[in-house]
């Protein structure tokens, strides 16, 4: 269900700068920040704030319609939670980004419940580590 129908279902006054964050997070081929959809909102509402991207966000969040990602570049990214449930792997040194299929982590969302009694939400996440360019050119 796309993110203003949502809501304006749960009563939600949907604002022209609302509906503009919501199309940037649409819009992206990949993962966004607030600062790329302000540079957007902007662009069209000079006298936008950055925190009307940033509380939106949060509402979006709240409702489970946009995932949180922090690919270790000192800003958390946005995806629109209905395009997919994925993850990533990413390289601490080079940056590099791998996606991991999710089915990679059914597993260990089992053993988190079996052993932890942890019932993990493991929609949308990012793991650092070392890709094998860079541990190669360690060795």
């Amino acid at each position: 269900m796309s993110c203003h129908k949502v809501l304006q279902e749960k009563g939600y006054r949907i604002t022209p700068q609302r509906m503009l964050v919501i199309e940037a997070l649409h819009n992206a081929d990949s993962h966004i920040s607030a600062e790329e959809i302000f540079q957007q909102l902007h662009a069209r509402y000079p006298y936008s704030n950055i925190s009307t991207v940033y509380r939106t966000l949060e509402l979006l969040k709240k409702l489970n319609l946009v995932t949180e990602t922090d690919f270790g570049e000192e800003r958390v990214r946005y995806h629109v939670a209905e395009k997919s449930h994925h993850h990533h792997l990413v390289c601490r040194r080079c940056g590099r980004v791998i996606d991991l299929d999710e089915s990679a982590l059914y597993p260990l969302k089992g053993v988190l419940l079996r052993d932890y009694d942890f019932e993990a939400d493991l929609r949308h996440m990012a793991i650092s580590g070392e890709c094998s360019e860079c541990r190669k050119k360690r060795e």
